[in-house]
């Protein structure tokens, strides 16, 4: 039996910055790995909410395992920079729920 996850799994420069992704989407395996890992959605609710085949959805989870240290390193330097950009710029909505806490 032959793998064929190339059909299903595609890394394109300038989409999704590169990141090995589900072909014809911009669903990254990074994305499908955090939904499945992290945030407990089976395959299967993820192939329905995105309307994705069930192959291409193991698909990406068989190549997150198959590269897991790069992909981990990745979201990781993702997770950072966002957290980076929170706190260098305040939430207006937190800015005036204080107001409002101070005005009380």
């Amino acid at each position: 039996m032959e793998v064929t996850l190339n059909q299903h799994i595609e890394m394109t420069p300038g989409i999704r910055s590169g990141k090995a992704r589900i072909a014809g989407t911009r669903i990254t395996v990074a994305d499908v790995a955090i939904m499945y890992l992290r945030m407990g959605q089976s395959l299967e609710e993820i192939a329905g909410k995105y309307e994705l085949s069930l192959a291409s959805v193991h698909a990406a989870m068989a190549f997150y395992y198959d590269n897991r240290p790069e992909i981990d390193q990745r979201i990781a330097e993702t997770e950072a920079l966002v957290e980076t950009e929170r706190l260098k710029t305040p939430s207006l909505l937190q800015e005036k729920l204080d107001a409002m806490r101070n005005y009380a």
